[in-house]
C-alpha cells in the first residue's frame, strides 16, 4: 500500500499511469466514490478526512507528499482549482467538488449528503 504510518489506513496505492499529472489526477479521482488528494501534515486535509469518516464515508486518500510524483499532481490540482492552495481536494463520483471551503459549504447547505448518496459512498 502507498499510505504509510498514519491511522487512516485506506489509501490506495498510486499505480503507474501516463506522464501527464492532470490525466493521473482525473484517473485516480474517477476510480473511487470519494477521493481526497491530501498532504499528510496538512491540518485542513486532516479535518476533511475526519468529516467524511464522521459521516460514515470511507474515502480513498492520496497523500501527495508520499508519492514521488506528488508535487506534479499538486501543481495540476492548483491549476484545476485556479488558486494557490492545492490541498485538500475532494472528488465525489469522479466530479470535482473542490477544496475545503467548497466541501464545507456543500455540507452546510445540505448538498453534500445527496452527492455522496448518488456516488454510492453513503447509504443512509
Amino acid at each position: 500500500m502507498h499510505y504509510q504510518g498514519d491511522s487512516w489506513g485506506y489509501c490506495m496505492p498510486m499505480r503507474s499511469m501516463g506522464s501527464d499529472p492532470m490525466e493521473r489526477v482525473v484517473k485516480l479521482a474517477s476510480e473511487s466514490a470519494v477521493a481526497i488528494f491530501s498532504v499528510s501534515s496538512c491540518c485542513m486535509c486532516h479535518a476533511v478526512k475526519r468529516l467524511f469518516n464522521g459521516m460514515g464515508v470511507n474515502p480513498t486518500v492520496y497523500e501527495l507528499d508520499q508519492d514521488p510524483r506528488g508535487k506534479e499532481m499538486e501543481r495540476a490540482l492548483m491549476r484545476l482549482l485556479g488558486n494557490s492552495q492545492a490541498v485538500p481536494v475532494v472528488f465525489i463520483g469522479g466530479k470535482l467538488i473542490g477544496a475545503m471551503d467548497q466541501v464545507m459549504a456543500s455540507h452546510i447547505n445540505g448538498t453534500l449528503v445527496p452527492l455522496l448518496k448518488e456516488a454510492g459512498a453513503l447509504w443512509l
